[in-house]
């Protein structure tokens, strides 16, 4: 589906993932019977807490997770105006660096959407790394 909007450029204070040489930048790939309307973004967070913000959050959306990281699929644009804890990568259109054959697998399909709502998952990784909301 086009985009109508142009996307809004990432803030100064939004941390993504980092640049990957050319080719090495892979989308997480949904499950094709969860249509992602709103778009993707996925928000990384070390796995060792992966376990405890599922055990938090209400519903889920979802999870891919590698040895390293557990990504959160949350709507496109949940950066804006956020400021993500210190601990957490954002990645625009869950596109993640990642070398080949070591893409994350996905370990949590929900059954109506996608996406794990942004907000109630921002206040549980401020909770996990003792940061106040809106200062990272």
């Amino acid at each position: 589906m086009p985009s109508f909007w142009p996307r809004p450029p990432l803030l100064s204070h939004t941390r993504t993932s980092p640049r990957a040489p050319r080719g090495c930048r892979r989308r997480l790939v949904l499950p094709p019977d969860l249509p992602a309307a709103l778009g993707c973004d996925a928000v990384g967070i070390p796995a060792e807490h992966g376990q405890r913000i599922i055990d938090a959050l209400p519903r889920i959306g979802c999870v891919f997770a590698d040895d390293r990281r557990w990504w959160w699929i949350v709507p496109s644009g949940s950066h804006l105006g956020v400021t993500w804890p210190g601990f957490t990568q954002y990645a625009v259109g869950a596109r993640l660096a990642t070398p080949p054959g070591q893409d994350p697998r996905l370990i949590h399909r929900p059954h109506d959407s996608p996406y794990t709502s942004p907000l109630p998952l921002y206040f549980v990784t401020c909770h996990l790394g003792a940061a106040r909301p809106g200062t990272g």
